[in-house]
Order: C-alpha cells, then sequence, then structure tokens
C-alpha cells in the first residue's frame, strides 16, 4: 500500500477539532519478554485507522501507525495506565502508556474502534439486530393504519409469561458447541460463550452472562449454564442471542470489556476473536418435546458456518443420565456425561415461604453449574447470592430503641430530686453530653430513614458515618444441590463484613482493648464517683426495665379485677387474682437485691444536708472473696465497693417499704377469698328459695364485692408506686455513676458497642429467618430450636496486623453480645413480615412472624411463644498478607485467645444438645465423622498454633453444619478472602457430600470463581472499585483474587523502611 508523504503530513497538520482522539502518550517498541526500549513521550492524533506520532504538538509526524489487523492487550507491568499493540504482521508490540487510568481507557476505546474490522463487525452487527427486530417493528408500523378505536382496544403489547414454580428461576439452560471451526487449523480453540437478550418492549440488545472458557477443544461442553431469577423480565416472545468468542490468551481476556457501554459487543482486538452466533426465541426452548435445540452458528455476515450449538432446558427436579463414553475429546477436562432427561424425585419445597422469605431477600444474583460425579451422573448446582432487606430494617429499629432507652435514662435521671452542689454538677455534665448523644442517634435515624439506594451497604461505604450501624456486604451465598442418587441438598452461608466500627477507626485498637482499659481506669476514679462493678450496673438496668414492664401490667391486672367484682363474675374474679398475683410475685422478686438496698443508701448521702463522707477505695480480690464466702449468712451485711455509710440512715425502711407490697397483696387474696367463699354458701341457700329473690339478693352482694376490694387495691397500687419511685431513684444513681465515672470516653464506648452490635444483629436476624425456613419441615431441627438452641458459627478471615486486629477486637465483643439475645416466633397478622425487635441493651427479643400456614407446622413450645436461645463462636483465622507479618515479626495472641474462648464455648453447646436430644437428630448426609473426634481435632489444631491454620476453619464449619447451625463467614469487607473461602467450602461439600468427581474439583472451583461467567461488569459496578449501581448486587463471589504471601527478604525489606517512615514522621 503506497501513501503520499505530502498528504499525510498535510492530514497531520489538520486543526485539533479534525481528529478523532488526541494527546499525550508514552510510547516506545515492546522486545521479547514484556522489554521495553526507553518509553519517550509523544504528541498522538487519531484520524480513522491512522494515528500520528509527534514530537510535540506543532511539530511534523514522524511516524504514522495503520491500526489494522491489530489487537490491544493490557501492559502486565502497569495494567491501568498501559496498553499494547500487537500486530499480525509479526512486527514488533507497540507500548503506548497514558497520564491517568481514565485516559488509557479512553485511548483503549478509541484505538480498538478505529480499525476496518471493528467497523465492518459492527455493521454487520445493527444489520443483524434490524433483521431480528424488524418483525415486531412490523406490527407497530400496522397499528397506524388502524381506526382509533381498534387501536385503543389494543391496548399495551401483551407478553405471554413462562410457566414456572413459584420463587424458582424463570429460565434455566446449559449449552455446548459441536464441530467449530478455527481459523487456522492449527489452533486449538479456547472458547467460551457470551449470552445477551433482546427484550421484546424495548428492542435493546443486552449482555446477561457468560459461560467459562473452556480450553484447547473444538467441542466444548461448558458447566456454567444460564438462569433468569423470579424477577426477570423474560418471556416466550424474548430473543437470546448466543455469541461465540475464540480467546487468543486467556490471561488478557476481559481485560478491557469493562470500558464498553452495555450496548456495544465486546471488539475483537483485544484478545478474543468473533467465531460465531445464533439467536433463538424463549419459546422455542420451552416448547420444544424434547426441550432441545440444535442452532447453527454462522459468522457475523450469516454466511460461512462455523459449528453447532446445543440448548438443553434445565429443570433442577430432573435428572441428567448417561454413559461417559459417548463423548470423548483431546481435552483432559472434557470428558463429559452425555445429556438424557428422565424423572426424579420432588426437589426441596419452599413454596408456602415465599411471601415472608420475600420480605427478607431481594435482588437474587443466580449461577446455574452441571458437574459430573464419581459414578459418571451428573449433578445440577444452582448458586444464588441475594440481597437482604434487613442490612437497613435492623439498624433501624435498633437505633428508635436506642433512643427511647436514652430519654428514658435521661428522665430518670432528672427525676432524681434535690442533689447536693456536687452530685448535682455530676448530673447536669451527664445529661449535657447524653442530649448530645441523643441528637447524634435522631440525626442518624432520619438519614437512614432518607436511604433509597440499595438494600446492602458496599464496602466502599464502610467509613461513611451516617452508615456506620448498617453492616458490609450483608448477602445470603446459597447453594441447592440436585444430586442423582441423594436427596436435594440446600447449603447457606451468610456472608458480611466483619462488625466494626470503621467511621471511629482503630487507632488506639478495638473493643476488647478498650473496654478493658476503660474499665481498669473507672476503678481508679477517686473521689469524684462512687465505683460500680459492670455486673452492678447491668443489674441496675434490669431493674429499672422491670420496674417498666411489671408496674403497667399489674396496674391493669388490679383495675382487671375491679371489674370482675363489680360484675360479679366469679371465674373472672380467680383468673384476674391469679394474674395480679404471678406479676406481682415476679414485682417483688426484682428487688430482692442487695443493690437496691445499697443504693438507697448512696443516695441518702447524695442529698443536701447530709455530710459526704469520704468514699472508701475499691477492695481487693482477697477482701471480696471473703465477702462472696459469707454472702448468705444472715448476719454478714454484704456493702457495695466504694459506698459513703450514714448513721443516721435506716436501712430497715426500704425492707418495711418492699414488704408491704406482699402484705397489700395477701390482704387482696384473702378478701377474694372470703367474698368466694360466701358467694357459694349465699347460692347453696338461695337455690332452695324463691328465685326472684336470689337475683336481688346477687345484685346486692356485687356491690359489696367491689366496696370491699377498693380500697384494698387501692393500697396496693399506693405500696407499689412508693417502691417504684425509690427503686428507680436509686437504680438511676447508680447509671448517674456509671456514666459520670468516664465522661465523654463512656457514651462513646457505649456508641461504638451500639454500632457493633447492630451490624452483627442484622446478620443474625437474617441467618436465623433463612434457617428457620429451611428447617420448616425439619422436626428434629425444631425440637433442637426450642430445646437446645441454635449455634451460630462465624467463620473470621481477619489478620492480626494493623487496623484488622482492631476490627477483630470489634467483632468479637459485638458476636459475644448476641449471647443476650432472644427469638420468638409469632403469627404474622398482616401482609408485613419483617421482624419486630423489643427490649432494651443487652437484652433484645426478636419476634420473627410468619404465616398462618408456616406458623401451624411448628411445635406447641415454639407457637406458645418459648424464647429461643442464641448460641454464637467466632473462630478466626487470619490468611493474608498481613497475617504472614503478625506471624514473623507481630503477636497473635490474640486470635489464639479467641479462638480457645470460643472452642470451650463450642464445647459447652455440645454438651448440652448431647444431653437433651437424641442421637438420631444429626443430619444423615454428615455421618462420615464422629463430633467428638471433630471437636478434639479441633482442640488439637487451635493448641497446635500452626502459622495460616486453615484446618481450624474447615473443622469448625463441619461440626457447624453437623449440629443444624448457622454459618458466617467473614473478612474485611466480604469480598475477596470470603469468596474464596466460600468458594472453596461449596466444592469441597460438594467432594465430600456429593461424590464430585476428583478431576473435576478444580475445574469446578474455577467455573465458581470465574469473573468472566458473570458477563462483563461496568467499572463502577465492581464492589473492588465503586459503589454498585442498579439496586444489583455484584457478585463477589465469583472471580478468583490470589491470597500473596510474601518471601522473607521483600518482608524484611519493608519492615526496615515502614521503620524508617515512623521514625521519620514522629521525630
Amino acid at each position: 500500500m503506497r501513501f503520499n508523504a505530502k498528504d499525510l503530513a498535510l492530514l497531520a497538520r489538520q486543526p485539533s477539532g479534525c481528529f478523532d482522539k488526541e494527546g499525550k502518550l508514552k510510547i516506545c517498541r515492546v522486545v521479547r519478554d514484556e522489554k521495553l526500549i526507553e518509553p519517550r513521550e509523544r504528541w498522538c492524533r487519531l484520524k480513522g485507522n491512522l494515528l500520528f506520532l509527534m514530537k510535540n504538538k506543532s511539530s511534523e509526524a514522524s511516524e504514522v501507525v495503520i491500526l489494522e489487523r491489530c489487537w490491544i492487550v493490557e501492559f502486565r507491568s502497569k495494567p491501568d495506565v498501559s496498553i499494547v499493540l500487537k500486530f499480525q504482521s509479526g512486527e514488533p508490540d507497540l507500548y503506548l502508556e497514558a497520564a491517568s487510568k481514565t485516559d488509557c481507557e479512553s485511548w483503549a476505546v478509541a484505538l480498538g474502534e478505529a480499525n476496518s474490522e471493528g467497523l465492518q463487525n459492527k455493521i454487520q452487527q445493527l444489520r443483524r439486530l434490524i433483521m431480528e427486530i424488524k418483525e415486531e417493528r412490523s406490527s407497530d408500523e400496522a397499528r397506524q393504519f388502524l381506526p382509533s378505536s381498534q387501536v385503543d382496544s389494543l391496548g399495551e403489547p401483551q407478553f405471554t409469561s413462562i410457566q414456572r414454580i413459584a420463587n424458582e428461576p424463570k429460565l434455566e439452560f446449559s449449552l455446548a458447541c459441536k464441530d467449530l471451526v478455527a481459523a487456522t487449523r492449527d489452533r486449538k480453540l479456547n472458547t467460551f460463550i457470551q449470552v445477551s437478550v433482546v427484550h421484546p418492549a424495548e428492542h435493546i440488545l443486552t449482555r446477561y452472562s457468560s459461560t467459562e472458557i473452556v480450553e484447547g477443544t473444538k467441542d466444548p461442553l461448558f458447566l456454567t449454564g444460564v438462569t433468569f431469577p423470579p424477577e426477570y423480565p423474560i418471556y416466550e416472545e424474548t430473543k437470546i442471542k448466543l455469541t461465540v468468542y475464540d480467546v487468543k490468551d486467556k490471561s488478557q481476556d476481559t481485560v478491557r470489556t469493562s470500558v464498553l457501554p452495555d450496548h456495544k459487543e465486546p471488539r475483537a482486538d483485544i484478545g478474543r476473536s468473533f467465531l460465531g452466533c445464533t439467536t433463538f426465541r424463549v419459546a422455542d426452548l420451552v416448547k420444544s418435546k424434547e426441550q432441545q435445540l440444535t442452532l447453527t452458528l454462522r459468522t457475523s455476515d450469516g454466511g460461512k458456518t462455523v459449528g453447532t450449538i446445543e440448548v438443553n432446558l434445565v429443570k433442577m427436579g430432573e435428572l441428567e443420565d448417561g454413559e461417559t463414553d459417548h463423548i470423548t475429546t483431546d481435552a483432559q477436562d472434557q470428558k463429559c456425561a452425555l445429556v438424557h432427561e428422565c424423572t426424579a424425585t420432588e426437589g426441596i419445597s419452599g413454596k408456602d415461604s415465599l411471601p415472608s422469605l420475600s420480605a427478607v431477600l431481594k435482588n437474587p444474583i443466580c449461577k446455574l453449574y452441571r458437574f459430573p460425579t464419581s459414578d459418571n451422573k451428573w449433578m445440577r448446582i444452582r448458586e444464588q447470592m441475594a440481597e437482604t432487606t434487613l442490612s437497613f430494617h435492623v439498624p433501624k429499629e435498633l437505633i428508635n430503641l436506642h433512643i427511647k432507652e436514652d430519654m428514658r435514662r435521661n428522665q430518670e435521671l432528672k427525676d432524681l430530686g434535690e442533689l447536693a452542689p456536687h452530685w448535682d454538677n455530676m448530673r447536669k455534665s451527664v445529661i449535657a453530653h447524653c442530649d448530645q448523644m441523643l441528637s447524634m442517634y435522631q440525626d442518624t435515624l432520619a438519614e437512614l430513614g432518607k436511604h433509597a439506594g440499595s438494600s446492602f451497604k458496599s464496602s466502599c461505604s464502610k467509613g461513611e458515618k451516617t452508615l456506620e450501624f448498617i453492616p458490609i456486604n450483608l448477602h445470603l451465598q446459597r447453594m441447592h444441590v440436585h444430586s442423582p442418587r441423594l436427596k436435594d441438598a440446600l447449603y447457606d452461608v451468610i456472608t458480611v463484613g466483619a462488625p466494626a466500627a470503621h467511621f471511629q477507626g482503630f487507632k488506639n485498637g478495638g473493643l476488647r482493648k478498650l473496654l478493658s482499659k476503660f474499665e481498669a481506669e473507672r476503678r481508679n476514679t477517686g473521689y469524684q464517683c462512687i465505683y460500680y462493678s459492670p455486673e452492678n450496673t447491668a443489674k441496675a438496668k434490669e431493674v429499672l426495665s422491670n420496674i417498666n414492664h411489671l408496674q403497667p401490667l399489674i396496674s391493669s391486672h388490679a383495675d382487671l379485677l375491679l371489674s370482675s367484682a363489680s360484675q360479679h363474675s366469679p371465674d373472672s374474679l380467680k383468673n384476674s387474682l391469679k394474674m395480679l398475683s404471678e406479676k406481682t410475685e415476679l414485682f417483688v422478686h426484682a428487688f430482692k437485691d442487695q443493690l437496691v438496698r445499697s443504693a438507697l443508701l448512696a443516695l441518702y448521702t447524695a442529698r443536701p444536708g447530709c455530710p459526704l463522707k469520704k468514699p472508701a477505695m475499691p477492695r481487693n480480690s482477697a477482701e471480696e472473696g471473703s465477702d462472696l464466702q459469707h454472702q448468705d449468712h444472715p448476719s454478714q451485711i454484704k456493702r457495695q465497693d466504694s459506698i459513703p455509710h450514714h448513721s443516721e440512715y435506716d436501712e430497715e425502711e426500704w425492707d418495711r417499704v418492699w414488704a408491704n407490697v406482699g402484705k397489700s397483696l395477701n390482704c387482696v387474696i384473702a378478701m377474694v377469698d372470703r367474698l368466694l367463699e360466701k358467694d357459694n354458701v349465699s347460692n347453696t341457700k338461695e337455690g332452695e328459695n324463691d328465685p326472684s329473690a336470689a337475683d336481688c339478693k346477687v345484685f346486692h352482694t356485687g356491690g359489696d364485692w367491689y366496696e370491699q376490694l377498693y380500697p384494698l387495691v387501692i393500697t396496693l397500687k399506693d405500696c407499689m408506686g412508693e417502691v417504684v419511685t425509690r427503686a428507680k431513684q436509686s437504680m438511676a444513681f447508680v447509671l448517674l455513676q456509671e456514666l459520670a465515672c468516664g465522661l465523654p470516653q463512656c457514651l462513646m464506648l457505649t456508641l461504638r458497642r451500639d454500632i457493633v452490635f447492630s451490624q452483627a444483629l442484622a446478620g443474625l436476624v437474617c441467618g436465623f429467618i433463612i434457617k428457620l425456613h429451611a428447617g420448616l419441615h425439619d422436626q428434629g431441627f425444631l425440637q433442637q430450636l426450642h430445646t437446645v438452641g441454635l449455634l451460630v458459627q462465624y467463620e473470621g478471615l481477619l489478620s492480626t496486623y494493623s487496623e484488622e486486629a482492631g476490627m477483630l477486637e470489634d467483632m468479637a465483643v459485638g458476636i459475644s453480645d448476641l449471647q443476650k439475645v432472644m427469638f420468638k416466633v409469632i403469627e404474622a397478622k398482616s401482609e408485613d413480615f419483617l421482624p419486630i425487635i423489643t427490649g432494651r441493651r443487652e437484652h433484645y427479643v426478636i419476634e420473627v412472624q410468619l404465616p398462618a400456614k408456616m406458623f401451624e407446622l411448628l411445635p406447641q413450645e415454639i407457637k406458645e411463644g418459648k424464647l429461643l436461645r442464641m448460641y454464637p463462636v467466632l473462630f478466626n483465622v487470619g490468611i493474608n498478607e498481613q497475617q504472614t507479618l503478625a506471624e514473623r515479626f507481630g503477636d497473635t495472641t490474640l486470635q489464639e485467645n479467641i479462638n480457645q474462648e470460643n472452642l470451650e464455648l463450642l464445647k459447652e453447646y455440645y454438651k448440652l444438645f448431647t444431653e437433651k436430644m437424641p442421637p438420631d437428630c444429626l443430619p444423615h448426609f454428615q455421618e462420615q465423622n464422629d463430633l467428638k473426634g471433630l471437636l478434639e481435632n479441633l482442640h488439637q489444631n487451635i493448641q497446635a498454633k500452626k502459622r495460616k491454620n486453615v484446618e481450624i476453619m474447615w473443622l469448625a464449619a463441619t461440626i457447624c453444619r453437623k449440629l443444624n447451625g448457622v454459618r458466617f463467614t467473614c473478612c474485611k469487607s466480604a469480598k475477596d478472602r470470603t469468596s474464596m473461602s466460600v468458594t472453596l467450602e461449596q466444592c469441597s461439600i460438594l467432594r465430600d457430600e456429593h461424590q464430585l468427581h476428583k478431576d473435576f474439583f478444580i475445574r469446578a472451583l474455577d467455573c465458581m470463581r470465574s469473573r468472566q461467567t458473570q458477563g462483563a461488569l461496568n467499572e463502577s459496578d465492581d464492589p473492588e472499585t465503586g459503589c454498585l449501581t442498579d439496586n444489583k448486587p455484584t457478585s463477589r463471589h465469583f472471580y478468583p483474587v490470589a491470597l500473596l504471601l510474601v518471601s522473607s527478604h521483600l518482608l524484611v525489606v519493608w519492615l526496615i523502611l515502614s521503620l524508617a517512615l515512623l521514625l521519620a514522621k514522629y521525630q
């Protein structure tokens, strides 16, 4: 090809507006092994398929590159800012480096679209798309010639829905190709299929997903299928386009597809080449007798046949069977069975749980796989990841409860009455700080109420203050396995970022360290306030909670008693008295504690006019032990640590006030018994006399009942009111000491603990609801749930180095706090199935609502409202490069202590389980190892202190599944390490429990981790780099991220440089 040099020079000097793109790039030729020959900065101008290289903007063009028969790949050393042009002619590659990532991507798009091959492919694609939608367009044009009345009667276009089972995917199919034709005879194909959807209403081509890449065969059988979730708008009229690509270099594939808009096809010059494509209507597949289509693959111009593609409709309730010798290929991973459909046993039923479960889960991402078993049969796996609405619902409910609790506490502090100047100033300071904290909670709740985005918090938002109560990347990861000779099985894992206060940071450590340090400092508060132990402070909160709960109940039952007396109803009177007696006994029992007595004494000394004594210093452990030995002796009075004593205070006064409640109740009971006895005698006598006289007697007696009971009930209420007033003030004074001893650290620690607990609780509620729905038909599990409780196992992958050590401390405390959460299952009275949260800090009850049909499946104990206990355990093993630093140069004591403590909790749960449950309630498919042996093995691995001992995680997960527990997997953001762990666990389950063929383990793992199978994503949709859009969670479980190990030499160099930087910073 000849060029006129003068014409090219003239073209290069045209104004800037005449070029497709121009700018500065560093350019050089690439020699072997990606070695560069000193890149030099050049001014580059792109016009059509010509790239002009100039020394500067005003100089002459020094070189012209013709962009034909070339393609673009990423330069491995600098993947974000550089690309390489590769030429089929064999001339040296051209290296181009931009100033920024954005500039590099824009050049990649411009250069890729510059050659004539790309333009021809684009034209052919547009022509093909026009032909595909021509039939639909013609029907719309015909409507223009109809009378307006007929047009109105036609209304909106109606599409035929696909018949399906509720809550099941609308459409699923598997793919395989045969007799693919390579561009050259000697080339072995590395192929994958890209699936696109043409929506009938919009006539827009949308990329949906892709299969994995199958290497080295012309007859690829793809293990990754295609599935459309229940909410996806797909109809019989929908068209599906299948495009087959040959990947030139697998390592370079999908490097730059993320910069393409959704409506554009991947270019043939970025490491892949177009082989052929075909299109079919959904109706053709679902209505075919054999539920299979064999389609011809053709080139873009529609003239040349390049092979065939088989589309098989998949139903999880059916089996695929066949003989392995029907297909053999030259690829080692391609020996697979033929597909034959046959009837199978019914799969897992979950139809009844749809309304309540859909209220919790949304936006599912589904994946479909088929893997061969060791006996040459097929098993099908449906993988689903879903968001949960509980990510925001639970924190908002919690914050609302925090606001009510704090407002009630502030009012109780104000109701303490008149205090001495020292204590009054302390109270004013505490209330001022509490009001600031209360305002912060209210602002956070208001901001969360405005949130209208996705139903989960992505990792890029973990540092936002308004979202600090929201868990990070909370999702359900579910694997549904359908095996030829085994029952269908569900395996659920809740994935979530480690519960931690990311906005507050970890400069001073996490909650575990901060709480220990705060408690030590609070013991040495001197004369400022009175020290109460954390146990006594928690007891004070419990007493206040009981008062607020029981006082209204007792008052209402007393009114019911009087109402029954006025109506002269003996049965109603007995029932009302019984309820009044039970609640009053609970009320009296709530004050059987030395804390109330000692707090009243402390409050007496804080009143004006009472000389303030020097508070005693906290006693040592020996003195405390001596008190514990004699605490039950009547002559020994155990006093609260560091409480002042006053000689004029009558300590027996509280006993008299407290005892008056019981005496008043006894008077009421005696009067009711007397009235009922007289009524029985009167009815016996009057039955023998005139009935009319008896009626008059009954009416008169009814008036006497009310008049005789009324003063006794009023006395009971008055006595109870006096007890409530004194007890509230004394317990509020205890809380005043707790807050005053550590302002403002106490409130900041409370805030941090609330944040961590909110994140942990949202995940726990999600896990409990999912587990409850999955086990509704398992009577053994339901018996275990109300008899023993539910085991909740957290798998932590955090390192013990730098900030992640603080995260681990937060996480450990947050998960430990979940022990105080109780669950209760109730029947839903409306269509709102979201859980209801009641209670206070350190004592929450989660009410899970079920529809009537599901509620009837529960045991009577659960239906009667029995509270269900949770047993959370955490096992952590750091696996990233930071853990390597911690193990070689740092400290792993935190991880070892956490694992040891939680091992003891796990053993306690197992002991309780074996004592209360029959042995046949264990899952039948988990019998290959003995639970006791697994626990012993776990104990040995924890004691071994082996580096990165991932065996701990596998053993803990196995024990959890054997005990019908809920599994959680957590790392910093629930992305890389979490995805690696979950996919490895899933494939290991398939191998150990469902006989996955050993030769396909690695390939199955690659399929589940492959990002390619999810289709090309926009960079803004990548959870690694940005926030998610369109309310669709990007599956972070479907792409691999290497867990890097740093060599010892690099670690030493890194450590020296870090120390040098730290010394320079603090000098």
